[in-house]
């Protein structure tokens, strides 16, 4: 099966037009605080700093940028708000877990013993949370 990438969609099925075709897409997650924040998705996701300020920390990770927004209260929603595919799940599932990283089990569905639930389509998804509760997930397609 083969699987469309982001930077082929558009191409595929829409022709990109419109006041943001030709933008950068930016990412936010919100965190209670920013040298916490900083620290999981540097240190622990292996992200690079651009950018910090007493606001906001920006990430990037390849073409994508992710800006960790400090927010005084936070309320985590029982949802993925951001996602990673990745080629080997399982071995980025082992190094995550070397730091702490614990991954989330959900009553009904069918995860291996790595937490990882395979959907019916083959591919592979497993989930975990930041220090502030944001649901977080790995994908590794079919």
């Amino acid at each position: 099966m083969a699987s469309a990438t982001l930077s082929n969609m558009g191409t595929d099925r829409n022709p990109p037009s419109g006041p943001l075709r030709d933008g950068a897409f930016v990412g936010f997650i919100p965190v209670t605080d920013l040298a916490s924040g900083r620290d999981f998705y540097v240190d622990t996701l292996g992200m690079t700093t651009t950018e910090e300020s007493p606001f906001a920390v920006v990430l990037q990770h390849g073409p994508t940028v992710i800006r960790l927004t400090e927010v005084a209260e936070l309320r985590p929603q029982p949802f993925t708000i951001a996602g990673w595919e990745v080629p080997d799940i399982g071995a980025v599932i082992d190094s995550l877990r070397s730091s702490d990283v614990t991954f989330r089990r959900y009553d009904g569905m069918d995860q291996d013993d790595r937490g990882i639930w395979t959907t019916p389509g083959g591919d592979q998804v497993a989930w975990f949370l930041d220090p502030d509760g944001n649901t977080l997930s790995l994908t590794e397609l079919a």
